[in-house]
């Protein structure tokens, strides 16, 4: 089965072409600086140009699959309508996922499709970790249950299937935290392959400092903007999703390859945006190595972590105490191309960089639930 993955992330479309169940790439591309309406169109030509190939199948990241899309689905009218009800909990992700999904079906009008969640590797939370504390008549009403889903969940899971490959173990006893470190940034801890913690929750907002949004903020500065500042609700979302992270932060951009030489230039606002980002990665490293009673491995995936050593520097610094001890010319000589371990010989607890393949992901998981359905 040939098999086409779709990556639409907020400012990308990328796509591979799998010859399945041997994992072979028939064709790789992608759609850079893309949005919205732009990212449905490169979806069709993506479609349009694999079809002389052959396309069997199409399998779709979706950002959010709420409280009972758990799992990779064949895609029907119910699970977009569902998927629709969601919008407003991921407001720079669904609506662009249901625009790729539905140019990519009129271009291929009968070729099957399947919805891959990022929130489906998060299921395995324990509820403890996913439960807010709110009242049950509040954390049970209104937009599909109000909890912690998490996300990255397709890129959290490759790495960690990466990792342990990596390691020479299997999944029964380890403690490994995953750090996907990109546009959108997210950490989470796994004990025994399965996810039991994730910095982000109900939304993508939550968590990390990322390239336009501010991650983790104390709930009364919401309450703050709207009631002092005179902000409307949609204000609101619009500061802390789109101008708000390294970009709010920086005054300048949310883009790393900006930041990191007027920062060496002596920009102090960049300088900060990039330590504050770095920090309160290496707070959730920490975090989660105490959730996890101990730490076996860590791994950095995503865009920032495979092409900058200087945010691959400044997030593992300081974390020698936990037994990570950073190879600086390891670390210089990483990239994106393959797996690289950064830690010195000495470490004990490994640290690598593991380029994350979320497509090749999708086309498994695409594979599976169609091979399963037939």
């Amino acid at each position: 089965m040939n098999v086409l993955a779709l990556n639409a992330g907020r400012n990308t479309l990328r796509y591979k072409l799998f010859a399945m169940p041997r994992e072979e790439v028939l064709k790789d591309a992608s759609f850079d600086n893309v949005k919205g309406p732009a990212t449905a169109e490169a979806a069709a030509r993506a479609v349009a140009n694999c079809l002389p190939l052959g396309v069997q199948a199409v399998g779709y990241r979706v950002v959010h699959g709420g409280p009972r899309l758990t799992g990779p689905v064949r895609i029907t009218s119910e699970v977009l309508e569902e998927v629709r009800s969601l919008a407003g909990l991921a407001p720079l992700h669904v609506p662009t996922d249901l625009e790729v999904i539905a140019a990519s079906s009129s271009t291929a009008p009968g070729v099957p499709g399947v919805a891959v969640f990022d929130t489906a590797f998060h299921r395995t939370l324990p509820e403890f970790a996913w439960r807010y504390a709110l009242p049950e008549e509040v954390e049970d009403g209104g937009m599909g249950g109000l909890r912690r889903y998490g996300f990255h969940g397709i890129a959290h899971q490759f790495v960690v299937g990466e990792l342990l490959r990596l390691l020479g173990r299997d999944a029964g006893g380890t403690r490994l935290i995953s750090c996907h470190l990109g546009g959108g940034a997210s950490a989470c801890a796994v004990r025994d392959g399965r996810s039991i913690d994730i910095s982000m929750g109900l939304t993508p907002l939550e968590g990390l400092v990322m390239s336009t949004r501010s991650g983790d903020v104390d709930p009364g500065l919401v309450l703050c903007l709207l009631r002092h500042k005179g902000l409307t609700p949609k204000e609101v979302e619009d500061l802390l999703y789109r101008r708000s992270g390294l970009l709010g932060l920086s005054g300048r951009s949310g883009d790393i390859r900006e930041l990191e030489p007027a920062a060496a230039g002596g920009d102090p606002r960049a300088e900060l945006a990039l330590e504050v980002q770095a920090y309160r990665v290496r707070k959730y490293i920490g975090a989660y190595a105490a959730a996890l009673e101990g730490l076996d491995a860590v791994a950095l995936s995503g865009a920032l972590a495979e092409h900058s050593a200087g945010i691959r520097r400044r997030v593992l610094r300081g974390l020698e105490f936990l037994g990570i001890q950073l190879d600086e010319e390891r670390n210089r000589a990483a990239g994106p191309d393959a797996p690289t371990g950064l830690s010195a010989d000495g470490s004990a607890v490994p640290v690598w960089l593991v380029p994350a393949d979320e497509e090749r992901q999708i086309a498994r998981e695409t594979y599976q639930t169609l091979a399963r359905t037939a």
